[in-house]
This record gives structure tokens, sequence and C-alpha cells, in this order.
């Protein structure tokens, strides 16, 4: 027995050793990062709401709300303006017309990614105006095939009343004029916020 614990001792320091040193830093606060109980912003109120409005992409005229900031890949052959990206500040209304009453703006922008189809990838903030949603926000990030009848893109969060928000948009186009190529588009948006 005398002859086994010379050997097990150094062993046994270093695991407790070890150990202490585990708690002590397990025990280490750090400013910058808490866990929070759920509670307290009351997560467990999840609603799902669906908004449908118009979205006016406008390029022509003396006030464009779409501005060319990127032109297309010019030694490129195609049909798709591959390369091309437009920064919006996009109107979205209750209603197809643009008089009809303001809800909010489309702000981002939108990059033809595709060399075969026009497909844009979308990043934008519904920054909305009226009533209980005023200066509050969702925001689209995705893929969206052109010419496809109906598309869908993910709402990937929000600010304001759409914290934590997880949802999806389809759309489909109102109206394009082929020659200005300004585009109406109808958005019905489900969202899942607190």
């Amino acid at each position: 027995m005398a002859k086994f614990l010379p050997i097990f001792y150094p062993h046994f320091i270093i695991i407790f050793i070890f150990s202490i040193s585990i708690i002590l830093i397990s025990s280490e606060h750090h400013g910058y990062a808490n866990t929070i109980n759920k509670k307290v912003p009351d997560l467990s109120k999840e609603k799902l709401s669906q908004f449908r409005f118009y979205w006016h992409d406008t390029l022509s005229g003396s006030k464009p709300t779409s501005m060319q900031v990127m032109p297309p890949v010019s030694n490129y052959s195609s049909t798709t303006t591959f390369g091309l990206m437009n920064m919006i500040d996009n109107p979205l209304t209750e209603g197809p017309r643009l008089s009809s009453k303001l809800i909010g703006k489309a702000q981002g922008f939108y990059v033809s990614t595709s060399q075969e189809e026009v497909v844009l990838l979308m990043a934008m903030n519904f920054a909305f105006v009226q009533g209980k949603y005023n200066g509050s926000t969702i925001t689209v990030l995705g893929r969206n095939p052109v010419f496809s009848k109906m598309r869908e893109m993910p709402v990937i969060g929000g600010s304001g009343l759409f914290r934590f928000a997880r949802g999806y948009v389809k759309l489909k186009t109102y109206k394009v004029d082929n020659n200005t190529r300004n585009a109406i588009v109808e958005y019905n948006c489900y969202v899942l916020h607190y």
C-alpha cells in the first residue's frame, strides 16, 4: 500500500488542481454576455400576422426610386442583365396605384445573379410608416426568379414590433411597363413575431 500511494498521489493532486481551475473558470463573469429569462421580453406570446401591399419599382422619371449602381457585365453576352445591381427606396402602398395610401418603404438592393434566366438576389427592409407598426421593420433576403408567376422569399428578421420575426413573403407581378421597366409587385407577407 505504501508503494502505491507515491504513484497515485501526484495524479490526485493534478486532478484536484484541474477541478479547482474548472470551478474558477466556470464562475467567471463576462460582462458582454448573459443568459436572460425568456419571460422578460414576453416570448411566450408569438403571433402570426399577414400583410398585403404593393411594391413600386420606379426606374424612370425625374425621381426614380430604384437606381442602378452597378451595370451588367459588359463583356458578357446575356439577356439576363447578369451583374446588374440596383439600390431601392420603393414605396409600399395599400393598393396597386402609386397614389394609394403609403404604408412604408422597401429599402435595400437587388442584384441580377443568374446567367441563364432573370433571377434577382433581393435584400430589403420593409420600413413601415403607418399605424401601430410605424417605425418597425421586416427584413427579407432571398431569390426572386422574376418571370415566375408566383415567387417566395424568406423573412429573416425585423425590428420594433417585429423583433425575432421569421416567415415568408409570396410575391407576384401586378404590372410591368416594357418601355420604362417600371414594375408594380403584389407582396403577401406572413410573419411570426412577438
